[in-house]
Formats: C-alpha cells, structure tokens, sequence
C-alpha cells in the first residue's frame, strides 16, 4: 500500500522525506516538478519507491488536462486541496491495481524520454552546423 500526504506547501519549509511540488495556480495547475513553486502543493512520500510510482501519475494527470474540469476562479484559476486529494487517491489507488500494466507504461514513458532527448541533441548539433558552414560561406 502506497502512503503519502498532500499538504499546501509553506515557503520556507524543508522536507526530510521524498516530496513532489504541484503547482497549484494558473492553467498548468497540477503541473509536477521536484524544486518548489510559489504556489504549490506538496505530496510526502514514505520512500523513494512511493514517489517513483506516483510521480509518473501525476505527471500524466497534468499532461492530459484532468485537472482543469476542478479549476475555480475567474481571473486566475486555481485548485483546491480537497478536490486535489479526493481525485488524487482515486487515481493513484487505479495505478496500484493495474500495478503490471503501470510498470510497463513506465518503461516505455522513460524509452520515450530518452529517444526525445537524442532528437532534440540532434536537432542542436545540426543548427550549430548550420551556422557553421553559413558563418563560412560569409566570412570568406
């Protein structure tokens, strides 16, 4: 069984245990990320396995807009914690019974991360060799 809490995060505050910060104002709201944001929520796993599986949840609960449909507010839309842990655990306890099918998603999300990174290294080595032979064909 997975354990965690989910508490506002306070600016100054440290934490010991494994943590993941979701943003909790503006349209990228539940966005996830390991460094803190001003506004944000904070997820304290009971080991570092925890939050390796349920990173990947909240990641993909981001990426795929869940959260706006629970955004209040008319200026800046924001979430709130209730809807947050209510919809959170429901989540996370459907990963934990599909756990093979999660593992695998897993492998193959970190596959797809790996192959983006290269492309995109590509992408840099030819606009650096593109400004190489044009700063040539210039400067003869």
């Amino acid at each position: 069984m997975l354990k965690f809490s989910i508490k506002t995060h306070r600016k100054d505050a440290i934490y010991s245990k494994p943590h993941l910060f979701l943003l909790n104002k503006g349209m990228n709201s539940g966005k996830p990320q390991k460094e803190p944001f001003t506004n944000s929520f904070v997820i304290l796993f009971e080991n570092e396995s925890d939050f390796d599986l349920i990173n990947l949840t909240a990641f993909a609960l981001w990426k795929t807009k869940f959260w706006h449909p629970f955004l209040c507010g008319s200026v800046i839309p924001f979430l709130r914690l209730h809807d947050l842990r209510k919809e959170f655990s429901t989540k996370v306890n459907q990963e934990i019974k599909d756990h093979q099918e999660h593992l695998k998603n897993m492998e193959t999300l970190k596959l797809l991360e790996q192959s983006e990174k290269r492309f995109h290294e590509n992408l840099n080595l030819i606009n650096d060799l593109r400004r190489v032979i044009l700063y040539r064909y210039c400067h003869k």
